[in-house]
This record gives C-alpha cells, sequence and structure tokens, in this order.
C-alpha cells in the first residue's frame, strides 16, 4: 500500500465510520494478505481477529474497526510520505 492508497483508506474510514444507521460496509478490498509480521491485512489494515469476527459484529464494533482503520491508514501515510515513499 502505497501513501496515496493508505490516505484514501482512511478517508474512506472516516467517511463510514461517521455515519448514521446499523448497515455497515465490510472494509475488504479483496486484497486478503497479511503484511510480513501477520498483524494487518496488506487490503484493508485489520487484524486477523477483526477479519474473523466481522460477520458476527454489532455496529458500534464495526464503527470501533473502521475508526481503527482510520488510524492506521492515516499512520501508514504519514510515515510513507516522511520517508518519500510515495510508490505504488
Amino acid at each position: 500500500m502505497n501513501a496515496t492508497d493508505a490516505a484514501t483508506l482512511a478517508r474512506r474510514a472516516a467517511e463510514v465510520a461517521g455515519t448514521i444507521g446499523d448497515d455497515l460496509p465490510s472494509p475488504c478490498v479483496s486484497v486478503c494478505r497479511m503484511d510480513a509480521e501477520r498483524v494487518f491485512c496488506t487490503g484493508c489494515l485489520r487484524t486477523i481477529p477483526e477479519i474473523a469476527g466481522w460477520s458476527r459484529s454489532d455496529a458500534a464494533s464495526k464503527r470501533s474497526i473502521w475508526h481503527a482503520i482510520e488510524l492506521r491508514a492515516s499512520a501508514h501515510a504519514d510515515l510513507l510520505r516522511s520517508t518519500g515513499d510515495l510508490t505504488p
């Protein structure tokens, strides 16, 4: 994930986390691959427990996951920009 993709994911996450209602979309972008440390999916920045529990999560939990994605994606974009890594 490059800085642009991370920033786009952060904006999407902020929009979804701020919505009203119980029907929240899945963060999955069909890039189901864990990072080298096996902590986060490189496509949606969710953890394995977040991915596994998504379908059973209530709206508040899903909103919380979206907020966590927003924070992770923003931090990732900032890190990549600060190191000058803008590659796709």
